[in-house]
């Protein structure tokens, strides 16, 4: 009924004063007194529980004191004072059935060790410290009101949902507080959120505790503060808390505080939202709480002490007060207190429900049901333990609510979400905006159903991080020493990439693709060949083509002259099959360009290989034939016998056939085939031919190399033999331009990325087929075209016959 106990300072001489409460009434408490009476009343006049027994009571006041409580707690369980009135038709009066109460954990433990040795049964309508679950402390401990265990774990996923990770905490330091707290505390920390600080007080503490729990809110960065108080308590720290300007808080109340009428004049805390047991009806009760006759207020101290607190008067003249005097007859109805006020009964439905779990045992005690008929021997003396075996049954159902208790005595937890909203009026109210069942499977329990008004009457939910969330494309890196709640943004490596807010790490894209430019999700590589639609691939195409045409035209000319003495001068026979082998190099570039195939891959290098080859065994022919003509022409000389057109033609075929066979064992061995190269570039993948085996790449490439040295060695020799035109001069150059390509070939190709390495091997073969054809052929074809005065016999032979 009170807040307070009176402190009185013992001088261990005398005997110490009475114990006995101080400050005002409380008026949610005296209407569950109120609301026991009523229960009890209308249990008295029930027909069907408990008929023709009449259950008495005592209630006492323990000031919310552990040492009245214990006392309290003594007198119930001994003898030694008389508990109910006396009457004669009783068997057995004063002895105690059950024990309705406490309404905190903490004077509930203190009663529940002393009497739970004496199987007396305790049921409390408010206590709900998780605690008193463990049967193994509390054997007798049942409650009507869920643990705090269920409301922490609420609480918790409240927090959850509304995105807070950063959160302040207080709480009573009281076992309520304390267990409450460290349930919730528990309970946040699997859902990941941090507690930036943790504090606890109570209403007796002197006040530079108080201030010092105002000042850690003031200076805090977290918009939330939980809150597991008792109201005695909160009231003080927010009384604390308007005395000086404070950034918004948004409050996240327990069920002690949040559903407290006189808790909503702190009109800062409007946004206020927490879980309340289910506002219920009690049909009859507020007539009952407004029957006070004058009579009946006089007939009770603590009647007497409300009616003169909400009247400001005094029922009797004292000298001590200049209060008006009070007769009792003032009419209550016109005063609006918590006493009153029945539209938001929670607590005082708990106690009504105790009141018949109670009732209940003791008529499944000492009843029977025979013949659709009650009956009840009252004579039969019960004990407390027989009560208390049947209260772990009980299941009932009143005014639609229904009452059981599991193996450890709680209910099902069922909660309301209330959140204080601001009335037209300016009022600060209680709304119900949603519900929260833990008996509904994961997941499903919690339900929103309204809308919620906000701290400073917001309709945007508040943001409370210690940092703000990390978009896609980056990872938290945590602050050293910081709760993990605290981090840093960092952007995720080159190649990886997080598609998620507040991703712990970022994760590798697949091989063929990479991230895009805010990395949150891979796109596929882009593929990168050597294209016919690119400007770099329209050039070496172009070249090839005009290379070809050229060769064509030459060959045109020459054909066209075969009959000349500057194109029958050197075998025209050779001069025509390179003209083709040409031909053939120069288009060879076209296989290198387009996305690379399985046949494009064959098809390449072996063309490549053969035609040159082919190019090469027709240069070597003509300088071995230029050698073999200038020894001819020596007296007794028939060398040129042996080195006739069959065996020029056999030269030939012997020599590129050589270049076939190794390309035959390459293909049939280890042939070159299309592959991605993803490990050039980290951004693309190049599409391109692999060797296969690299032995028959640079086999085909030396053969064509020694060809070439073969070749300039014999021009070198032939290039100061006697001749108006000696071809062995052409032949020269055009070998040293051959051999100065493919030599600069091999380190550029090595070292050329991607599609440069293709472009690199067509310029190769380009730049020395451009060579050949110019050494070889464009001096004849000029001299053909623009000096026709040069192409006869007597000409050529000019010089040898001076």
């Amino acid at each position: 009924m009170h807040a307070y106990m009176h402190s009185v300072k013992h001088n261990y001489t005398t005997m110490p004063e009475p114990l006995r409460c101080t400050g005002s009434i409380i008026s949610s408490e005296l209407r569950s007194s109120r609301a026991m009476i009523f229960a009890i009343e209308e249990i008295n006049n029930s027909t069907e529980l408990l008929p023709g027994i009449k259950l008495g009571y005592q209630i006492y006041d323990t000031c919310a004191s552990v040492p009245v409580a214990v006392h309290v707690a003594f007198q119930v369980s001994s003898s030694l004072d008389t508990v109910f009135y006396t009457r004669d038709n009783c068997s057995h009066s004063g002895m105690v059935m059950g024990v309705v109460g406490e309404s905190g954990s903490t004077p509930s433990i203190s009663i529940s060790r002393i009497i739970g040795s004496f199987n007396i049964a305790q049921v409390s309508h408010f206590a709900t410290c998780a605690c008193l679950s463990d049967k193994q402390q509390y054997p007798t401990f049942f409650r009507t009101i869920p643990s705090d265990q269920f409301q922490a774990d609420a609480l918790a996923k409240l927090v959850k949902h509304f995105g807070w990770t950063w959160i302040g905490a207080v709480r009573s330091d009281s076992d309520y507080g304390n267990n409450g707290m460290a349930s919730f505390l528990d309970a946040a920390h699997k859902e990941g959120i941090c507690v930036e600080y943790s504090e606890s007080f109570y209403r007796t503490h002197p006040r530079s505790r108080i201030q010092r729990v105002a000042d850690v809110i003031r200076r805090s960065t977290a918009m939330v503060v939980v809150a597991f108080t008792a109201p005695g308590d909160l009231k003080i720290l927010l009384e604390e808390l308007s005395l000086k300007p404070s950034p918004p808080r948004q409050w996240i109340g327990s069920e002690a505080w949040v559903t407290d009428q006189d808790m909503l004049r702190f009109s800062f805390c409007a946004g206020a939202i927490g879980f309340a047991i289910e506002k219920s009806v009690i049909p009859g009760l507020r007539d009952f709480l407004l029957d006070l006759s004058p009579s009946k207020v006089a007939a009770s101290p603590v009647l007497t002490e409300f009616w003169e607190d909400t009247f400001n008067c005094r029922l009797r003249k004292s000298a001590a007060t200049d209060k008006s005097v009070c007769d009792g007859t003032e009419d209550i109805q016109m005063i609006q207190t918590p006493y009153t006020d029945t539209s938001q009964l929670r607590i005082t439905n708990m106690v009504y429900k105790a009141v018949y779990a109670i009732a209940h045992a003791i008529h499944n005690a000492v009843c029977q049901e025979t013949n659709f008929t009650t009956q009840c021997d009252k004579f039969t003396k019960t004990e407390p333990k027989e009560v208390l075996t049947q209260l772990k049954k009980v299941s009932f159902s009143q005014n639609g609510y229904d009452v059981s208790f599991d193996a450890n005595g709680d209910p099902v937890a069922k909660y309301e979400l209330v959140n204080w909203q601001k009335s037209e009026s300016g009022s600060i109210e209680l709304v119900t905006v949603g519900h929260y069942d833990a008996s509904l499977p994961a997941g499903q329990e919690f339900s929103i159903n309204r809308k919620l008004t906000w701290v400073e009457g917001g309709t945007q939910v508040p943001v409370s991080v210690c940092t703000d969330s990390c978009p896609p494309g980056t990872r938290k890196v945590l602050q050293k020493g910081k709760p993990i709640c605290c981090y840093d943004c960092k952007p995720c490596p080159e190649g990886e990439i997080s598609n998620v807010t507040d991703s712990p790490d970022c994760f590798p894209c697949p091989k063929e693709f990479w991230p895009n430019a805010v990395r949150d999700t891979c796109l596929p590589k882009p593929v990168e060949f050597l294209s016919f639609s690119e400007v770099l691939g329209i050039i070496l195409a172009a070249f090839s083509v005009g290379g070809a045409c050229l060769t064509v035209i030459t060959t045109a000319v020459f054909y066209h002259h075969r009959k000349s003495p500057i194109v029958r001068a050197n075998n025209s026979e050779l001069s025509f099959l390179l003209l083709f082998s040409l031909t053939l190099c120069f288009l060879c570039p076209l296989t290198f360009i387009g996305p690379p195939s399985e046949w494009s891959c064959m098809l390449r290098h072996t063309a490549f290989g053969i035609t040159f080859v082919l190019c090469m065994s027709c240069v070597l022919g003509k300088t071995i034939v230029v050698l073999m003509a200038f020894k001819a022409t020596l007296p007794g000389s028939n060398v040129m016998k042996w080195f006739g057109p069959p065996q020029q033609r056999m030269t030939v075929v012997f020599f590129t056939f050589i270049q076939v066979l190794i390309c035959t064992i390459w293909l049939v061995l280890s042939p070159p085939f299309p592959m991605k190269n993803l490990t050039t570039y980290k951004k693309r993948i190049i599409l391109e031919c692999a060797l296969g085996s690299a032995i028959g790449f640079w086999a085909v490439l030396g053969y064509i190399g020694l060809l070439a040295v073969f070749c300039f060695v014999l021009a070198v020799l032939a290039r100061k033999l006697p001749d108006n035109f000696n071809e062995a001069k052409l032949i020269t150059f055009s070998m040293l331009i051959f051999c100065a390509v493919w030599i600069t070939f091999i380190p550029a190709y090595v070292s050329s990325p991607g599609k440069f390495t293709v472009a690199v091997e067509i310029f190769a073969i380009l730049a020395s087929s451009f060579g050949l054809i110019l050494c070889i052929f464009a001096p004849k074809c000029f001299i053909i075209l623009f000096k026709p005065e040069k192409n006869t016999k007597k000409h050529l032979m000019k010089n040898n016959q001076s």
